[in-house]
């Protein structure tokens, strides 16, 4: 039985040495469960001298995780946080009522030729906690749970999922698991969350007769118990949880309930309310004039 309901087809867009790929928000779903956006950024390969440099910029209502398959990168934000972002480990940054950061490559790792590659996710927060006071959590990644079976590996990110509970704090029920397939490895993704997608990083799976290939994301049948075929070695990261009771709007990084409150965030931006970021207090991105 196909238990698919929409397959989202990856937007490229180049970023001046390195290409994302953009699944949400999409026109014909604009989020699965409180996930409201899901960029696929690389993989890329930086010469000596370079590397990325995503300048001071606000986020309000939503959580961040950027989750890196390779390569590294600085966080640093207005609360005063400065974590190296590093492959498997958990940044997990509540913005709730506004917060600022930038995520740059730093110096030591421009002394040589790297890599970068991952994905960034942001999770909008419940209407009771879109202004909760922002926070920062650096979860190492021996520190997250894993699970395995027969041919599959799995290190859990946030939520709850194949007997296991991550510690990222979270606001609503919601998900998120990065998944290694054998081929031929058989995978069930139980129903234990009202929405559910998953996306094909590397390889090529099969569900209920229909074949993915890496980059595109199927959303899923609300209920059901999923089970996929690894029809070659692949990595694939599930998500999901529970819709949230009202729709989100978004405008460049807030994301919200309200649209008065999006105009408020756009203001305090401009006029400097968000503060600055310590050991990043040059630059940022000024507010759009459209999007």
């Amino acid at each position: 039985m196909n238990s698919i309901t929409l397959t989202i087809d990856p937007r490229e867009k180049d970023l001046g040495g390195f290409t994302v790929r953009r699944l949400l928000p999409f026109a014909r779903r604009r989020m699965v469960g409180p996930f409201v956006f899901f960029d696929h950024m690389g993989p890329a390969h930086f010469n000596e001298g370079q590397g990325i440099d995503v300048r001071p910029h606000p986020h309000i209502g939503l959580a961040t995780v950027t989750y890196l398959l390779a390569g590294t990168l600085h966080h640093r934000d207005t609360l005063g946080s400065d974590q190296a972002i590093q492959p498997g480990a958990v940044n997990w940054m509540t913005a709730g009522q506004g917060i600022a950061h930038s995520e740059r490559t730093s110096p030591p790792t421009r002394e040589h030729p790297h890599a970068l590659h991952g994905l960034q996710s942001w999770v909008a927060l419940p209407r009771e906690a879109e202004e909760v006071q922002p926070s920062f959590h650096h979860h190492p990644a021996p520190h997250l749970p894993e699970a395995s079976g027969q041919g599959w590996r799995l290190r859990l990110i946030c939520g709850r999922s194949h007997g296991e509970e991550s510690p990222v704090t979270l606001y609503s029920p919601t998900f998120y698991a990065d998944v290694h397939l054998d081929a031929q490895a058989i995978f069930d993704f139980p129903a234990t969350y009202r929405e559910r997608a998953l996306y094909v990083v590397e390889g090529q799976v099969r569900i209920g007769g229909v074949t993915i290939d890496a980059g595109h994301m199927p959303v899923f049948e609300p209920e059901g118990e999923l089970r996929l075929e690894a029809l070659t070695p692949s990595r694939i990261m599930i998500l999901g949880g529970d819709p949230l009771s009202e729709p989100r709007f978004i405008w460049w990084n807030f994301v919200s309930s309200s649209q008065e409150r999006i105009e408020q965030a756009k203001a305090d931006w401009a006029n400097g309310v968000f503060g600055k970021v310590p050991g990043d207090e040059h630059e940022f991105i000024p507010l759009p004039e459209s999007i």
